[in-house]
């Protein structure tokens, strides 16, 4: 049996939400000691997060402060009473689309909130900071698979110019302090207990309910689909791959890591893109229902395709994420069904 007193003891921000819920869960499992930190906003259904953090609260390595990033003094109370060895950095408004239409929002949150991280695990003097960013960060780049060493300096909106600004913030941070710090660009994740905003999840009540789904470029998209369990064992994986600034300054080829900082970023995705109108497919074929399709045009902001190149997750932790779509929509339709009754 683990001892657990000599796992890392992790503090996860935003464990109400989907993927911090995920984390947390297996974190629990492997038998870390786990403190969750969400401020459990209605950005989306607050029932759902509820929901989650009840879940969580079943296990006695479990514990919990509700609180908002942007209020520090929050964020440092709750680290220094709970003295984490690593920090997960989860937290952060979502949604690409809904930038558009609040951005102040995004800079409140994914910039003053995640300053805020850094600022308790500078004090603390955590093993590792990990923190999550999005492959929105490559914008407008067009050669793929996205590779992290690749540049990225075409954020289309707000989100992504967030995200990305994390990712400097986090380097200086790293360079400064010698705080190690790993920042993961996820990849269109997907599952069970999944944002509503979701293009899953949107088009999965869409066809149930026999209403219309909007499908953008007239379905002429592709997305790299990575199934949630995929992608925490990936961070939970990558907790043990501590980045060390390199001595001599000299960095393996196809590393991100810095040769100035204990500083990486790494990719996490299922490293296949898939078209929007198969993922469709896939869910008609989940629910045993045909989708009224709405085709519409591109939307501001949004890329044509997204896919990740993952051999740098696969060198650093032996493993890269590989759920077919197919199956990871039969789990979520299985889910949503038993959820929610329908």
């Amino acid at each position: 049996m683990t001892d657990a007193s000599a796992l890392p003891r992790v503090l996860v921000t935003g464990s109400a939400g989907f993927i911090g819920y995920h984390l947390s869960r297996l974190l629990l499992e492997r038998g870390h000691a786990v403190h969750g930190f969400d401020g459990m906003t209605s950005y989306y259904d607050v029932a759902l997060k509820t929901r989650r953090n009840q879940m969580l609260h079943q296990n006695p390595g479990f514990s919990f402060t509700e609180g908002m990033l942007e209020d520090a003094g929050t964020v440092m109370a709750t680290a220094e009473a709970f003295r984490p060895d690593v920090i997960v950095h989860l937290a952060a408004q979502a949604g690409v689309r809904y930038s558009l239409e609040n951005p102040r929002a995004y800079i409140e949150s994914n910039v003053i909130g995640t300053f805020n991280v850094m600022e308790a695990a500078r004090e603390l003097g955590v093993r590792h900071l990990m923190m999550a960013s999005t492959s929105s960060v490559y914008g407008a780049n067009e050669d793929m698979p996205f590779a992290e060493t690749d540049k990225a300096d075409t954020q289309l909106t707000i989100y992504a110019a967030t995200k990305k600004a994390n990712e400097s913030m986090g380097h200086s941070y790293a360079h400064l302090w010698g705080l190690p710090v790993t920042m993961f660009r996820f990849f269109t994740v997907y599952g069970p207990w999944g944002r509503p905003d979701m293009a899953l999840f949107k088009f999965c009540d869409a066809i149930l309910e026999g209403r219309p789904l909007d499908i953008y470029n007239r379905g002429e998209m592709y997305r790299d689909f990575t199934y949630v369990d995929d992608l925490v064992t990936g961070i939970a994986d990558l907790m043990h791959a501590i980045p060390e600034r390199p001595a001599d300054g000299a960095v393996p080829e196809g590393d991100s890591l810095s040769p100035v900082a204990p500083f990486r970023v790494v990719n996490i995705g299922n490293s296949q893109k898939v078209k929007l109108l198969d993922f469709v497919e896939a869910i008609e074929e989940a629910t045993g229902r045909e989708a009224i399709r709405n085709y519409m045009e591109m939307q501001k902001g949004d890329v044509t395709a997204t896919w990740a190149d993952t051999s740098l997750l696969q060198t650093l932790t032996g493993a890269i994420p590989a759920t077919d779509y197919r199956e990871g929509v039969r789990r979520f339709v299985a889910w949503f069904r038993d959820y929610y009754g329908k």
